[in-house]
């Protein structure tokens, strides 16, 4: 029998995470990190909608606000009319496709799952930034990444001090966790936050200690798809990071990750593939 924790509730229907799944990236946004990553025109979006499914991504995960620690810090309004314009452009095209939305604003997050149906709230902040959010997806009943990360993405960089990097981190989550389960929030996803409020050497030290985040008994989300851990180690820039993103997402399943969220998806689906061909 499958542990119960490695099921998660989409619109209703149970998928089973025991195998890990991929969640493909969509951004709305003219300022993401990675160029490529970059959707703006109906076309593209209906594009890159149609590449994520068709390389066996679960989900599409759909950003408006540019998380860069350089990134321009826009109103809900123009980040709910980035996301009205592109989930209207995914409903016409796929309308079966299970949507996950970035946003750290509640307000944002209500109008996706009311007006669109969204499948799950993918927030950053872990309820930092928007002290309403846990209410708000409580109410929603839908699934919540739940992320760490210190300070907004314009300071995030600014809070890399802790006293002991791990302990501190699952601490923080499992305050947050009581939190949500408290409200009633049945279905939480963690998510280390590799590349927020941590510095490089951090980042390492995350993932070599990945497993320990199965105290929780949760889905564990990585997302290091092309981040600065990898070209600022490796050299080069996010578009020449996709080899060393395949290294770490195949460490990340080892350390017994969930979901992999990617730019890449194919290459993520075939990394799921060889780890459990080989049984490790």
């Amino acid at each position: 029998m499958k542990p119960s924790y490695l099921q998660i509730n989409l619109k209703g229907t149970l998928y089973d995470l025991s195998t890990p799944v991929v969640m493909g990236i969509l951004n709305v946004t003219p300022d993401s990190f990675y160029g490529g990553s970059r959707y703006q025109t109906e076309k593209n979006i209906a594009e890159r909608t149609g590449q994520i499914l068709e390389e066996g991504a679960l989900m599409i995960d759909l950003g408006a606000y540019s998380s860069r620690p350089d990134g321009v810090d826009i109103s809900p309004e123009e980040e709910m009319e980035r996301l009205d314009f592109a989930l209207k452009i995914i409903q016409k095209t796929a309308p079966e496709a299970l949507i996950s939305v970035d946003t750290f604003r509640a307000s944002v997050a209500e109008r996706c799952v009311k007006e669109y149906g969204v499948a799950v709230i993918n927030d950053i902040s872990g309820g930092i930034i928007d002290d309403k959010m846990f209410e708000t997806v409580a109410d929603l009943h839908v699934p919540y990444v739940l992320m760490h990360m210190r300070g907004v993405p314009q300071t995030m960089q600014q809070f890399c001090q802790y006293d002991n990097l791990l302990p501190d981190i699952l601490f923080d989550l499992a305050k947050k966790v009581e939190q949500l389960r408290k409200l009633g929030v049945c279905d939480i996803i963690i998510d280390p936050g590799f590349g927020f409020s941590k510095t490089l050497d951090q980042n390492y030290e995350l993932m070599h200690h990945l497993r320990e985040f199965g105290i929780f008994d949760l889905p564990l989300l990585v997302g290091i798809s092309r981040k600065s851990m990898i070209c600022k180690f490796l050299g080069g820039s996010p578009e020449t990071s996709l080899n060393g993103t395949t290294v770490l997402n195949t460490l990340a399943i080892l350390g017994g990750a969930s979901i992999l969220r990617v730019h890449d998806v194919k290459e993520a689906v075939d990394t799921i593939k060889l780890v459990q061909k080989v049984g490790v």
